[in-house]
């Protein structure tokens, strides 16, 4: 894969790609390259982890990869792109319809250089329809969707969630399903396919169930009415004496656990009352009687679907995410051990690594242009006309803030 991508989206998904065995060459600029080598942290400084101007973010994206660094604005860099997507599978990208057509680079052109290539290109809002020259990041897209609209407390402003789910959930992902499909159904055909990935409409897509209920009955659902986004007592967030605890009671079988176990026989038949209601204070006042802790042992006796709301570093050191392997540590050259999120897909056979060292800047430049069959006149005139670079020394950070 040949991956043009820069920042989340397009990086996640060639991530899943690479750790699973997948040859990522990220084609980057002969300036600096992906931006997100050098975006800020998202919470203060990544100073103390010994990271210097080094992403984080790069580092957790970017594992497994290779770079090179190429001028598709110069016509020996265009030439050389469009002779490497000859030589592999797929080509990634998230820039706005029509700027790699400007370059000489589009789909069109790299399907005359190669009619297997699968071409991926995550946007915004897709290769149609009004909104393609917008720009928008994963909030405008949610706002769009719907999704942001219905979510957070009934009357209250709509909430942002700590993930990116139009990004990753509709971008990402939906993309290396449809590169999969598309690799799947070239050895039928023997012909590549352009693969239209919009964020917008992925995200739309994880409202199935609410969708589908307005679609047919027309009741505009409204921001925390839901039964599953705090329309119900018995599917939602409580308070404990020290924290926050869920309840995930929705099947009947399970509220009544809760119920018994905590000798309110009574409440059983308020299992679908509304919060703000007299039950739901009692329910409430039920949960603050209570540690996480002793809330965690409750369910390990009853199976009542109650669990702790953990905080980020409570979650990473769980016993369950290290049995499930999703922190892993690598050797990352010139910073050392580095402990970052594992692999969630897990082969039986075939398991990926998500080990691998993150690529320095133009680190495989030379590499992959002569295992493409680029000779060796070829590749030097290139370095030498700057079409592409090898590796560099780090570019200030401030160039990116501006």
């Amino acid at each position: 894969m040949l991956d043009l991508t820069r920042l989340l989206p397009g990086g996640f998904c060639s991530l899943l790609l690479a750790d699973l065995g997948a040859d990522v060459v990220k084609v980057e600029d002969t300036g600096m390259g992906d931006y997100v080598r050098w975006a800020p942290p998202f919470y203060g400084s990544d100073e103390h982890q010994g990271l210097g101007t080094r992403s984080a973010l790069y580092l957790a994206l970017n594992r497994g990869k290779r770079s090179i660094r190429v001028d598709l604005k110069s016509a020996a860099g265009r030439d050389a792109f469009l002779d490497l997507a000859g030589e592999y599978d797929v080509v990634l990208e998230g820039f706005r319809p029509g700027v790699l057509d400007k370059l000489g680079c589009g789909y069109e052109s790299l399907r005359a250089a190669n009619p297997r290539l699968v071409y991926c290109a995550i946007t915004g809002y897709g290769q149609t329809g009004p909104n393609t020259q917008r720009a928008g990041h994963d909030m405008n897209y949610l706002g769009l969707t719907g999704l942001l609209g219905m979510t957070g407390e009934p009357q209250g402003r709509p909430i942002q969630s700590a993930g990116q789910i139009a990004d990753l959930g509709g971008g990402a992902m939906m993309a290396a399903v449809g590169v999969l499909a598309a690799l799947r159904e070239r050895e039928r055909s023997g012909e590549g396919q352009l693969v239209d990935i919009s964020m917008t409409d992925g995200a739309l897509a994880w409202l199935a169930m609410v969708a589908s209920a307005y679609l047919c009955d027309g009741r505009v659902p409204q921001r925390g009415d839901g039964q599953l986004n705090g329309g119900f007592l018995c599917y939602y967030p409580y308070e404990a004496s020290d924290g926050w605890v869920t309840c995930g009671a929705l099947e009947p079988k399970f509220w009544r656990a809760f119920c018994e176990g905590v000798g309110r026989e009574d409440l059983i038949e308020v299992q679908f009352h509304s919060p703000g209601s007299d039950a739901w204070r009692e329910v409430a006042d039920v949960f603050r009687s209570r540690t996480r802790d002793e809330w965690r042992a409750f369910n390990d006796q009853h199976d009542a679907m109650i669990e702790p709301v953990l905080g980020l570093d409570e979650a990473l050191a769980s016993d369950l995410v290290h049995e499930r392997e999703m922190v892993v540590e690598l050797e990352q050259p010139s910073l050392g051990r580095l402990r970052l999120l594992g692999l969630p897909i897990k082969l039986s056979r075939t398991p990926g690594d998500a080990t691998r060292p993150a690529p320095a800047l133009g680190e495989h430049t030379e590499e992959v242009l002569r295992e493409a069959g680029f000779e060796g006149d070829r590749v030097t005139a290139l370095l030498a006309s700057g079409a592409v670079a090898g590796p560099s020394e780090p570019v200030e950070a401030a160039r990116f803030m501006g």
